[in-house]
């Protein structure tokens, strides 16, 4: 079946099996593999992108059921080559190690700031906890979203 949504700002269409997930449909029939695949059951959090603005496993989401929607991934956050201020502080703040969690991580704190500019650190927590991350410990990660947090509402808020 053909898909057609917006991704990443732009229109996009792919063939894919009616029982692919959104997941498949970026990675494989869009070349956009900076959403991670780890678990496939929606339980590590890798795969967030944001549909329609809201954060989502994109392991759990079928293709077809994107039709016509908004799907935002980590590729586009940049914009002219330049990173976006969560990806900028996730590398000042020391908050990779070895990068697997990150574009979902950011994702979801991507959703959090647009809808709560200014979380508690609880909050972040919270943001977050469909994440999982093995090396940082997530303190690094909560610092650098609290850093974006005292700088200001974030684009797409």
């Amino acid at each position: 079946m053909l898909v057609t949504l917006t991704v990443n700002g732009s229109l996009r269409s792919a063939e894919v099996d009616s029982a692919a997930s959104l997941l498949t449909l970026l990675r494989t029939g869009l070349g956009l593999t900076g959403t991670k695949q780890g678990c496939g059951n929606g339980e590590c959090g890798a795969c967030t992108v944001l549909l329609d603005g809201e954060p989502v496993n994109s392991c759990l989401v079928f293709a077809a059921q994107c039709e016509g929607r908004e799907v935002l991934t980590i590729e586009g956050l940049s914009e002219s080559g330049e990173l976006d201020s969560i990806q900028r502080a996730f590398a000042d703040a020391g908050a990779v190690q070895c990068g697997f969690c990150t574009p979902g991580m950011i994702m979801s704190g991507k959703a959090l700031l647009m809808r709560n500019p200014r979380p508690t650190r609880e909050e972040i927590a919270e943001a977050i906890s469909g994440n999982l991350c093995r090396c940082t410990g997530y303190v690094k990660i909560i610092d650098a979203l609290e850093v974006v947090a005292k700088q200001g509402p974030v684009e797409g808020s």
